[in-house]
């Protein structure tokens, strides 16, 4: 693991075994490179000022069943974090949505074709930041992620810039002259 349990409990995470480790990088796209396209989501993020949380309706454009979930997650450091999801019915995916306040964002969400072992997807934002491309890619190891080569529809890393996070970019908007 890239923490132990001291730096989990600072994060607010009290058990260990209820969190998933989410290693990520990110990358501006010029395009939505659309013939590497396996599936596509449509998503909105509700995220809560003040906290680590995260209010999602993810749901197929093929009609397939929504995946409603709160997150919580947390940063270990701009590649790394930790998080927790709580699955959930429509009614209660409800009742939180109306329940709870923040900054929305919308976007299409582009599952790629597997491409050796690393699982990417593209987020094609709608509303006030249409026209922004974000390809990321997610790995089991720091190693993979260290050694992983981006692919060419890329133009830029964006990775360490947190004003391209999903929060940042909910209650901030568009980074200027991204």
């Amino acid at each position: 693991m890239d923490f132990d349990e001291t730096v989990a409990a600072r994060l607010g995470f009290a058990k260990t075994k209820y969190l998933a480790v989410e290693r990520e990088r990110r990358w501006l796209c010029r395009e939505v490179p659309r013939d590497l396209i396996a599936r596509t989501h449509t998503i909105v993020d509700l995220y809560v000022p003040g906290t680590c949380l995260r209010l999602r309706d993810a749901r197929p454009t093929d009609g397939g069943l929504p995946m409603l979930r709160l997150t919580r997650k947390a940063d270990v450091d701009a590649r790394t974090r930790l998080l927790t999801s709580i699955y959930l019915s429509e009614n209660e995916f409800g009742l939180l949505s109306q329940a709870l306040r923040g900054a929305r964002l919308r976007k299409l969400r582009h599952t790629l074709k597997p491409n050796a072992g690393v699982a990417m997807s593209i987020d094609e934002f709608q509303d006030e930041l249409a026209g922004l491309v974000l390809a990321e890619a997610e790995f089991d190891t720091l190693e993979a992620m260290t050694a992983f080569t981006p692919p060419d529809f890329v133009t830029r890393e964006v990775t360490d810039d947190p004003r391209f996070s999903g929060g940042a970019l909910a209650f901030d908007g568009q980074p200027p002259s991204h």
